[in-house]
């Protein structure tokens, strides 16, 4: 009996007597597993407090007068640089063809002259390519004054709207193939654009 009693003692207080006689802590499943629940509670809490809803931006673009004239000058454009440097390398072609026509009449300095040309003309062509459609070509350049304005403005309202109502991330669902499902209910869309002057 009073071992027995001895025993309630030391696991009340939190020990339990192993073999051998020695002590260790003896911590209850019981406790373990309140904390983690605990834990999982306030987990769970914070995830659901949290507010996410998403915009589609092809469509806010689509539904912006600016943004189509500037997308529209952006397409002429395109297409007078581009028909600029295909009759560059058609150039390029043609001188080609006629030194592969009339190589063999001509001289070895002849020859070399009109090797010299074609290189200087294909050069040419190339720099031309790379002046409207490189990195930071006039391509680029005409996008960056036409379209980044708009692009901004979309973004200042997104970040508007986030802040005004609290939400934790807006998801932009244009081009994005991880969205297998959204709920129509929190497409903010026309809430930008209402932000941006395009709705009433």
């Amino acid at each position: 009996m009073k071992n027995s009693d001895n025993f309630k003692k030391n696991t009340h207080a939190g020990l339990i007597r192993a073999a051998g006689g020695r002590l260790r802590f003896y911590r209850p499943a019981v406790r373990t597993a309140a904390v983690i629940a605990v834990l999982f509670f306030i987990t769970f809490q914070t995830a659901f407090s949290q507010r996410f809803a998403y915009v589609d931006s092809d469509y806010i673009l689509s539904n912006i007068p600016d943004y189509r004239a500037a997308q529209e000058q952006l397409d002429r454009l395109t297409q007078e640089w581009q028909k600029e440097v295909e009759a560059s390398y058609e150039e390029v072609e043609a001188l080609y063809r006629n030194f592969q026509n009339d190589r063999v009449l001509m001289s070895e300095e002849m020859r070399r002259k009109r090797e010299d040309e074609i290189v200087t003309k294909e050069a040419a062509a190339a720099d031309l390519q790379r002046k409207y459609f490189g990195p930071e070509g006039e391509l680029f350049q005409s996008q960056e004054e036409l379209i980044r304005p708009i692009q901004d403005r979309i973004y200042n309202a997104v970040e508007k709207m986030a802040a005004d109502g609290n939400y934790a991330v807006i998801f932009d669902t244009a081009n994005s193939p991880t969205m297998l499902y959204t709920n129509p209910r929190n497409d903010l869309s026309d809430d930008v654009l209402k932000i941006m002057g395009y709705r009433n």
